[in-house]
């Protein structure tokens, strides 16, 4: 049976997702969440607010916080919303708390779906492979664009990338590469106006395929939501965050 696949759009696209929900979001917080899992991260707990965050790492001192308001670091936050930072770090058995204006608040809204994963070019091979052995009758791809309430071109170019992929179709990448660094949307990594958007994420945002992992969204013990890889380890020997 072939999904039906709709293409949504912003906080209210992700409100209004069903069957299994694909929340996008390429520039950073879905780069950033296999970046942290490749580094050992064993599960990522995406909050709202930074108070929640705060809250978290209150109730246990070995989570670290993640995140961005506006894009910017947040004061008292062990990382921004930097996926190149993340692939720096040593993670192994660490516990992540983020908070984001986008994807994450998708996430959290997302709550008619009756699964939901992140969605980004870095994993795109392995969320196609995870949709296509689950076949959910219906897929909902929701771009979430800035700060939930803008549509913007890499989010939509990744949903294009994944519905081609659910077709079959192999894309050529090179083009959207080209295409996001000429946008508004990528071309803020290359302002030094704007050093909280460092050029390094652009390059780690615009790998394709190099993580073996879909993650998905699901709950802990206390019904927290949590994010969870969602298919296998890699095979023995690969380096974890190898780019």
């Amino acid at each position: 049976m072939v999904a039906e696949v709709q293409v949504l759009h912003l906080l209210e696209g992700a409100r209004a997702a069903t069957g299994t929900a694909v929340i996008i979001d390429v520039f950073r917080a879905f780069t950033l969440v296999p970046c942290a899992f490749a580094r050992g991260a064993t599960r990522i707990y995406p909050v709202a607010t930074p108070a929640e965050a705060e809250a978290l790492r209150r109730a246990d001192p070995g989570r670290l916080l993640a995140g961005e308001v506006d894009g910017r670091p947040l004061p008292g936050f062990d990382f921004s919303n930097s996926p190149a930072a993340m692939l720096r770090a040593n993670l192994q058995g660490r516990q992540l708390v983020l908070r984001t204006s986008a994807g994450v608040q998708g996430l959290l809204a997302a709550r008619a779906a009756d699964e939901v994963l992140t969605g980004a070019f870095v994993n795109a091979a392995a969320t196609a492979a995870w949709l296509r052995a689950r076949a959910p009758a219906r897929i909902s791809l929701v771009c979430m664009g800035w700060n939930a309430s803008e549509r913007c071109a890499e989010d939509e170019a990744c949903a294009e990338y994944l519905a081609a992929c659910l077709r079959g179709e192999a894309p050529p990448f090179a083009p959207i590469v080209s295409r996001l660094r000429a946008d508004p949307s990528g071309a803020k990594f290359f302002d030094p106006a704007r050093p909280w958007f460092p050029e390094e994420d652009f390059e780690a945002c615009m790998q394709l395929s190099v993580f073996p992992f879909a993650v998905r969204l699901t709950g802990d013990a206390e019904g927290r939501p949590c994010l969870v890889r969602a298919n296998p380890d890699p095979p023995p020997g690969k380096t974890p965050g190898a780019l």
